[in-house]
């Protein structure tokens, strides 16, 4: 009897072994950060009318979720925006990243949600925090490979094709 009881325990415990389960850090959320420093320099062309001296922070969290594969399956974004340096009158318009290098007017793959007249400037700055942005998987995923790839711009009624950006760079 003692035997069959430990062929009965030991099958047991083979099959909790081998049985399907995803592993708990696989579907742990992450959150690395991303910041870049905003210029008008940095503007293809550089700013040159009176918001040529405005310039900011971006940090951008990203809690990204991974199947068991290490896939990311879903993303969202945090982003918390510094600027100062506004001549009275300015307006900011929009803000996202764009994918592209730092020479060139790219395409926007995240946008922050941010619409015109949302972020009053006082005293020539302005801060702004969007949360829980909807990010591509295969966006986040690309972001992460190649932060450098990316940069994030801010726009102004006075500048509408940017009035300050920056190339991201991964703190954490």
């Amino acid at each position: 009897m003692t035997r069959l009881s430990l062929i009965a325990v030991a099958l047991a415990l083979a099959a909790v072994g081998c049985s399907s389960s995803t592993s708990p850090s696989s579907t742990t959320p992450t959150n690395p950060t991303f910041t870049a420093a905003l210029s008008p320099a940095n503007e293809v062309p550089p700013v040159s009318n009176s918001e040529s001296v405005v310039t900011g922070n971006v940090s951008i969290t990203l809690v990204t979720t991974k199947d068991s594969a290490g896939n990311i399956t879903a993303a969202t974004a945090t982003f918390v925006v510094n600027l100062s340096n506004f001549p009275a009158g300015s307006a900011i318009n929009i803000a996202h990243i764009h994918e592209g290098a730092a020479t060139c007017a790219c395409p926007v793959v995240v946008n922050t949600s941010l619409t015109a007249g949302e972020v009053s400037i006082t005293n020539g700055t302005a801060s702004f925090t969007k949360s829980g942005i909807n990010v591509l998987p295969e966006v986040a995923q690309r972001i992460l490979s190649n932060p450098g790839g990316f940069y994030f711009n801010v726009h102004s009624t006075l500048n509408p094709g940017g009035v300050s950006r920056g190339a991201l760079n991964r703190v954490s």
